[in-house]
């Protein structure tokens, strides 16, 4: 997600404290919001498909491998 979506969020929060907002500004907000959520999910999502996992065996299990979430390269 771009810093001009990022600062438009922001400027949306404040807008909703100060004055409220319109129909169509909170329709925004909630996409905007739904955006920023579903790119933080795939970065979490993303960086837990990497971690490797030593068992007490000595053997070592990749998480996105385990649970079948790991994205084709």
């Amino acid at each position: 997600m771009d810093e001009q979506k990022i600062k438009r969020i922001n400027e949306l929060y404040r807008k909703s404290k100060e004055e409220g907002l319109s129909d169509d500004e909170k329709k925004e907000q909630k996409l905007l919001r739904a955006e920023y959520l579903g790119a933080i999910r795939g970065n979490l999502k993303s960086q837990l498909d990497r971690i490797d996992i030593k068992e007490k065996d000595g053997t070592i299990i990749n998480l996105g491998e385990k649970f079948g979430n790991k994205e084709a390269n």
